[in-house]
């Protein structure tokens, strides 16, 4: 951490690595790097094992940018390799996956930032000094987001179709739209993997609906907006992975 103290001492940036597979992408943060950072130089990874090949060769950044949707890559198991690799270097997640639980998670597991992908260049700069000073940074627009938990409406006031559910298959649902699955839902519950098929075969049919998906819309649109996330399929991936 010692270049990163110099840094922040000096107002300037070393060595980043940037972990994108969209090459116009990485170049354009190459781009704004140098602008901001003159002295900056970068390394390009287009997925986290190009990365850990870098890293492995001897390759040590100050800090990374990484991107959550990588070709190898499954959920938050990739930032946690990553950030096993690079237990001392920060690592800032420049994402299109911006749900407010995806930035709790990663922050929770070490992230030393959060950005969208549409931030404009003057906030890549703002986080880069937070983090370069040894603070970390979440984009404005989730502070208040990534640390409060959502109230949850209970099924029978959320939708009809949804008060018509047994006990047992509400647990099933919430578990479905927290993205669990089956092996796991019914590791939870105590049930038989068969008896948890049998049992969303049926909830499904109540709801009127094709698939888990599904079913997990139908939810998300049954809570109200500050309930993010439920129905984002690759927020799911992300958070059960």
């Amino acid at each position: 951490m010692k270049d990163l103290q110099d840094a922040a001492a000096s107002g300037t940036m070393g060595s980043v690595l940037i972990v994108d597979d969209h090459p116009l992408y990485s170049d354009a943060l190459a781009a704004a790097l140098r602008m901001a950072f003159p002295e900056c130089q970068s390394a390009k990874a287009q997925s986290l094992g190009a990365a850990l090949d870098l890293l492995a060769s001897g390759c040590r950044p100050d800090l990374v940018i990484f991107d959550l949707k990588l070709p190898d890559v499954c959920g938050i198991s990739g930032f946690q390799r990553l950030r096993e690799a690079l237990p001392d270097v920060p690592v800032l997640v420049v994402s299109s996956l911006t749900s407010a639980q995806v930035v709790q998670a990663l922050m929770a597991e070490g992230a030393a930032g959060f950005l969208p992908k549409d931030a404009p260049a003057p906030l890549l700069r703002e986080a880069l000094e937070s983090i370069v000073a040894g603070r970390c940074y979440v984009h404005p627009g989730y502070l208040g987001a990534a640390v409060s938990e959502p109230e949850e409406v209970p099924f029978e006031k959320a939708h009809p179709k949804l008060a018509e559910l047994t006990p047992q298959q509400k647990r099933i649902m919430k578990l479905i739209c927290a993205g669990k699955p089956n092996k796991q839902i019914a590791y939870e519950l105590d049930l038989a993997e068969a008896t948890v098929k049998a049992h969303i075969t049926a909830l499904l049919r109540r709801l009127g609906v094709q698939n888990r998906t599904q079913a997990a819309v139908l939810v998300e649109n049954s809570q109200p907006a500050t309930n993010i996330g439920t129905a984002d399929a690759d927020v799911q991936a992300f958070l059960s992975s």
